[in-house]
């Protein structure tokens, strides 16, 4: 089974929707994508996501299920250090891995750094818990950090979402704490990332990740990716 997650194009968060750059992403997006006969797709209930997806699926005459659990991961956690709550991955590196928890694939969700304003290990499980219940109706059952294959299958699936949650399902299906991969990983506007089954016992598979932020069909066209999601590469004094 290939499982495909797509962050959506360039965004306009201020409208929940696309810039004009992000528009022309999500349509090279699809030429790409509408290639493929997925068995189903995903979506985001946020705007952006669906904008994104839009494309595709004219291209495949489809529709997508949007599933509550895959919008942006909601929650907000203390930062002292801006006097405003913030996203739980953009922290100053020498605060977050001065954290051992953060990097316990068990047990970062309750890492004191992220506790204060929303349940983000609530919000973890809602995620996993939804997630785990989609792929067991595509016959893979959750059986300890494995999966046990009721039916094995070669089917695609796509899911058009977000940065933040897409890190949440790669550590679910990794073993890599979140922080890690939020913190230390990077996934473009438009990216697709691909996850494929690996079955190399009769009643156990993993699940493997074989490309990460792929934005070939942006260089395809030489529209360069954007960077949005990606932080300054030299320091910076803020204004």
């Amino acid at each position: 089974m290939r499982l495909l997650f797509i962050r959506h194009a360039e965004p306009d968060y201020s409208i929940d929707s696309l810039t004009e750059k992000g528009w022309k992403e999500a349509e090279l997006l699809s030429r790409r994508l509408g290639r493929l006969n997925p068995a189903a797709i995903y979506c985001s209930p946020m705007g952006r996501a669906k904008d994104t997806a839009s494309f595709t699926l004219q291209k495949l005459g489809r529709s997508a299920e949007q599933l509550p659990w895959l919008e942006e991961f909601p929650c907000r956690i203390p930062r002292p250090d801006r006097g405003k709550p913030g996203i739980p991955w953009d922290l100053p590196d020498d605060v977050w891995t001065s954290h051992p928890q953060m990097y316990d694939k068990d047990a970062w969700a309750m890492d004191p750094l992220l506790q204060g304003l929303d349940d983000v290990a609530s919000a973890q499980r809602r995620v996993v818990e939804g997630f785990d219940a989609l792929l067991e109706r595509h016959g893979y059952l959750r059986s300890g950090p494995l999966y046990r294959p009721l039916r094995p299958n070669t089917d695609t699936l796509l899911f058009f979402c977000h940065l933040g949650v897409q890190f949440v399902l790669l550590s679910h299906l990794t073993g890599v704490a979140a922080p890690v991969l939020w913190q230390n990983f990077c996934v473009l506007p438009s990216s697709v990332t691909t996850v494929c089954s690996q079955q190399r016992q009769r009643d156990l598979c993993c699940f493997r990740v074989q490309s990460l932020g792929d934005t070939s069909h942006l260089y395809a066209f030489d529209e360069p990716p954007s960077s949005m999601g990606f932080f300054s590469e030299v320091f910076q004094e803020e204004p």
